[in-house]
């Protein structure tokens, strides 16, 4: 079954680790608990992103992460990852990247969303929890959350239902996380996804990358 368990904002804050390297993000999410908040075509009301570039705009309106990753990230680092630690704006579970494919499009509440890509983890998230390889693993693991875009906008809570309505393409986040971040560059692979409508711009540009760092 899923099941939101947590809706998450933030404003942009500065945030730094024990090297004292500081930037400004708005990666500190806090639980709105189940309080209404109207999802609009950039972003839930009351969020915030520092780097507009990578984060937020119409393809990456709305971060989402499966909280079934949670236990394994505690026990690998020995300390607690709570709802939003990945600055996730929805901790939902049940609907990992091995079951959500790219242009999946669900009901949630008054709106619509569409997946739209991979969420590719950043340093500000080894800032927030002092974990220097934090990315390096959650690139090799696969746990990465996702992005959605907005179809519908719309009000939505925590107690809104996140319902399947119209299924996508035919590939998985788990399968867009390999193909791109997989040493050995499958170009038939790469190429069928560079042709998927409903993958975002962005990350069609890192895979056309990777083809061109071989060549």
């Amino acid at each position: 079954m899923n099941m939101i368990k947590s809706v998450n904002v933030g404003k942009v804050k500065v945030i730094s680790d024990k090297s004292k390297k500081v930037t400004n993000s708005g990666i500190m999410k806090e639980s709105i608990g189940n309080q209404d908040v109207f999802l609009f075509k950039h972003n839930l009301a009351g969020d915030e992103q520092a780097d507009l570039i990578n984060h937020g705009g119409v393809d990456k309106a709305v971060c989402i992460y499966p909280v079934d990753h949670l236990p394994y990230w505690e026990n690998r680092y020995k300390q607690s990852f709570h709802y939003g630690a990945f600055g996730e704006n929805v901790s939902i579970q049940g609907l990992t990247e091995e079951l959500v494919c790219i242009g999946d499009q669900f009901l949630w509440g008054e709106a619509v969303v569409e997946v739209s890509q991979p969420r590719s983890p950043c340093f500000k998230v080894a800032l927030k929890h002092g974990i220097k390889q934090l990315p390096l693993h959650i690139q090799e693991t696969g746990y990465s959350g996702y992005y959605v875009r907005v179809i519908q906008e719309g009000v939505v809570s925590r107690e809104s239902p996140f319902q399947l309505q119209k299924k996508g393409s035919q590939f998985t986040v788990a399968e867009v996380n390999t193909t791109t971040y997989c040493k050995e560059t499958d170009e038939k692979k790469v190429n069928e996804l560079l042709k998927c409508p409903m993958l975002s711009n962005a990350w069609k540009k890192t895979l056309m990358n990777k083809i061109n760092r071989k060549k």
